[in-house]
């Protein structure tokens, strides 16, 4: 567990723009220490590159999936999601074409050891919603996913993600209430 705050803000200080700024480096702390083990990652589900397309839709329907990651050797060589699946579908892709046609080369791939923070960057930066944990000989060790990210940041600070306003940063016209 990270870094969490028990300072006590006296009254006269606890002014609406203090506390978030105690609450934002506290969930700093955590994001850049805590190690993606924390984010809730999943079992990695991995095929070889002369799968069929038919077979890993397949496989990710048995396993309520929504990637798959191709492996060669235990090495990691690229990655199959559902966005894939709905661009070959779209296409009119023969589902007898090996994954290895159609799925993306090269993913971005993290390690056990990064940490969250590093994660939620690549994720934003990139628009990825999994993305490969893998060991230093580039063997999948797991997968983390957006929803796991989430659940952390839900367990780790519920005060903050529980008493957000519907619409934050929102500043009524009128006065509110009888």
């Amino acid at each position: 567990m990270g870094v969490v705050s028990t300072r006590r803000i006296p009254s006269s200080r606890r002014a609406a723009k203090r506390l978030p700024e105690v609450i934002a480096v506290d969930y700093e702390l955590n994001v850049i220490n805590d190690s993606l083990g924390q984010a809730n990652p999943t079992k990695p589900l991995c095929v070889s590159p002369d799968s069929t397309v038919d077979h890993v839709l397949r496989l990710l329907k048995k396993h309520n999936s929504g990637s798959v990651l191709i492996c060669q050797n235990e090495v990691l060589v690229g990655i199959f999601t559902e966005r894939d699946a709905l661009r070959i579908m779209a296409d009119g892709t023969d589902l007898d074409t090996p994954i290895e046609r159609v799925m993306v080369r090269d993913p971005a791939t993290l390690s056990a050891s990064d940490p969250i923070g590093t994660a939620i960057r690549m994720m934003s930066s990139g628009g990825y919603r999994r993305l490969p944990i893998v060991d230093d000989t580039v063997k999948p060790v797991g997968v983390v996913k957006v929803s796991g990210i989430l659940h952390y940041l839900v367990a780790h600070f519920p005060n903050v993600v529980y008493n957000l306003p519907p619409t934050p940063h929102y500043i009524p016209q009128e006065r509110e209430g009888a």
